[in-house]
């Protein structure tokens, strides 16, 4: 290309001026931490990559077949002092990377607190989070505030300056919460809930989405993330609760169903059980919890005795999506006992039977911790 031609798309750089380079320029404390990690470990990085590309250019030019002034020895293989630098450069570049990286897993750990809002401004002990929990539907997002007992989808706002406490779960398949201005990507995956606490700075409207791939409808899964001062915060959450609206169980499990494209929704009510139950996939009425699942194996499970008396949890994403057949719903309903008749439906359990907290003990087997009791012949003492 020729030099002119060069010059002639100079122009075109000053078009990029408009691009927002929002992951370098954050308006979270804690993304603009994430971003000065990413920038001193690529300054660390480079100052090995320039002088190696560097020294590649100057010894092709060095030592090329027409400069003959160009000292040249053969029958050189090694030099103490060049061994040295090669070797010890890099090396502590690696413990300077190795230090950093340690202190930022700790410091910025997803699942630890925040202990400032703002370089200088620490938070007081007695501040309150604002408490989010987030689910990841397909393919849109759905916000919980616990405290105010709303909850919206495909937007979400929070309070300059107020720490912001998010629980992360998802419906279907695994997906990645992500607002580049606040925070690093979470994941959100089903039966699991996982944290994340940050802060934003300045007020604005900024855009978030899902940074793994979940399917036909990935494209659009983006929403909203309004940062507000508490005056026009508090007028948000009102204007919601004037809205009206309600989301509880049967409301959930509609909203669950697989789109795309969804437009804001809010909800003026919401069960306060609800993102409990998703995270236990058991939203469903009469569908046992897995924490209850849990409680049972703790105390010793069913044993062999019962292992075929109740109906397996399954839990499929395709079927759930309506993309396979979806042959029968098997998932544990309750433990049987006298109160619970063998021939009741699932349509007639609506709650799952409490569980006595005596430990269950299968047929033969011990109690967990216990000595394992061998079923193996014993050896005659003669």
């Amino acid at each position: 290309m020729k030099p002119y031609r060069i010059f002639a798309l100079l122009p075109l750089l000053a078009l990029l001026g408009g691009c927002n380079a929002i992951v370098l320029n954050p308006a979270g404390d804690v993304a603009m931490q994430q971003r000065d990690l990413v920038i001193i470990s690529t300054v660390l990085m480079l100052l090995i990559i320039i002088p190696v590309m560097a020294l590649t250019v100057f010894f092709a030019w060095r030592y090329r077949s027409s400069n003959t002034s160009a000292h040249y020895d053969p029958d050189w293989d090694h030099s103490t002092h060049l061994e040295l630098v090669i070797w010890a450069a890099p090396l502590l570049i690696i413990i300077c990377l190795g230090a950093i990286t340690w202190m930022a897993t700790h410091l910025l750990d997803p699942f630890r607190p925040i202990e400032r809002t703002a370089p200088g401004q620490t938070v007081a002990r007695e501040t309150k989070p604002l408490k989010v929990d987030v689910v990841a539907l397909d393919w849109k997002w759905l916000f919980i505030y616990p405290d105010y007992g709303i909850a919206t989808v495909n937007q979400m706002a929070a309070p300059v300056g107020q720490p912001i406490h998010f629980r992360i779960s998802a419906s279907s398949v695994m997906n990645a919460f992500y607002v580049p201005a606040l925070a690093g990507m979470i994941y959100a995956m089903p039966g699991m809930q996982t944290q994340l606490h940050a802060v934003i700075n300045k007020p604005g409207d900024f855009k978030g989405f899902s940074a793994n791939y979940s399917g036909d409808g990935f494209s659009k899964m983006r929403f909203d993330f309004l940062a507000k001062n508490d005056a026009d915060f508090g007028k948000w959450v009102s204007d919601i609760k004037a809205a009206g609206g309600n989301l509880g169980r049967t409301e959930y499990l509609e909203l669950e169903r697989p789109s795309e494209g969804v437009p804001v929704k809010k909800f003026a009510n919401v069960d306060p059980s609800l993102f409990h139950l998703i995270v236990n996939l058991c939203v469903q009425p009469g569908k046992m919890c897995m924490h209850e699942m849990a409680a049972i194996d703790a105390k010793g499970g069913l044993g062999l005795a019962g292992a075929d008396l109740v109906q397996r949890i399954e839990y499929d994403k395709s079927a759930r999506r309506g993309s396979a057949p979806v042959l029968a719903k098997a998932y544990v309903a309750s433990v049987c006992t006298t109160n619970a008749p063998m021939g009741m439906e699932m349509t007639e359990v609506q709650q799952p039977t409490p569980v006595s907290s005596t430990p269950l003990q299968g047929a033969g087997l011990p109690r967990p911790g216990t000595t394992f009791q061998s079923f193996a012949p014993r050896p005659s003492n003669s």
